[in-house]
């Protein structure tokens, strides 16, 4: 797997540490030093470009913003900060993501998620008609193929997806949240609390949809447009 080379440019220790450690559990990422301000972060750009800074806005000196305007070619930056007043800002400069103090560990995910590794094996398989996602199972990333997902169940703020064999995981997200993240990969909301693989499905009537040997019930909200998907499905 192509890995991204990460700085963290961060005046408290506590939030340094927190962010190396958390740097340290995604295997895509690899933590190339840590800077206290913005004049020690420029240095170390000077003597090897990364491609990801961890910069917190709140810095002695020169500011977080100002040194990220400072920079001709900046990396994908992910700010970090325990002012939410910056954000509209802060994305005006083309960031990656705006991280709120303290951060936890799955709001860390969501963000660096959203990188961009070009050349990445990841991309490759996904062009090649192969997508995944990686979720974050006990704190640790767990790849899961889309294709192999047969549904999901909502619990609450955590999400159970169901795989072949019987197997499944538990990752805290929630259902909608996935739901957009599933778009345009063959995937069907039928109920408040379940989403269903269209290739998957192995029976269905007005009611209820079958999909990996499970009942699952469709919510009336959803029929018309589950319906309407089941009849594509079928060559209706």
């Amino acid at each position: 797997m192509t890995s991204l080379n990460c700085l963290i440019v961060e005046d408290e220790p506590l939030a340094a540490t927190i962010l190396e450690d958390y740097v340290r559990q995604i295997p895509y990422l690899r933590l190339t030093g840590r800077c206290a301000d913005a004049l020690q972060a420029l240095e170390a750009l000077r003597e090897a470009p990364v491609d990801v800074l961890f910069l917190d806005i709140n810095l002695p000196g020169l500011k977080g913003l100002d040194f990220l305007r400072s920079l001709q070619y900046p990396p994908q930056v992910i700010l970090t900060t325990a002012y939410h007043e910056y954000a509209l800002e802060s994305y005006d400069l083309g960031v990656v993501d705006y991280l709120l103090k303290p951060i936890d560990f799955e709001r860390f995910i969501k963000a660096v998620q959203k990188l961009k590794r070009p050349g990445s094996p990841a991309e490759a398989l996904a062009k090649a008609g192969r997508p995944f996602q990686f979720f974050n199972v006990n704190k640790k990333m767990v790849r899961v193929w889309l294709d192999e997902i047969q549904h999901v169940e909502s619990l609450k703020e955590y999400v159970r997806i169901f795989l072949p064999g019987g197997r499944s995981i538990v990752t805290k997200m929630q259902l909608g949240e996935l739901e957009r993240s599933l778009e345009g990969f063959g995937f069907l909301r039928v109920h408040r609390s379940f989403i269903v693989a269209l290739r998957h499905i192995e029976a269905f009537t007005a009611t209820e949809v079958t999909a990996g040997g499970t009942e699952i019930p469709v919510g009336r909200q959803y029929k018309e447009e589950v319906a309407r998907a089941l009849e594509n499905l079928s060559g209706g």
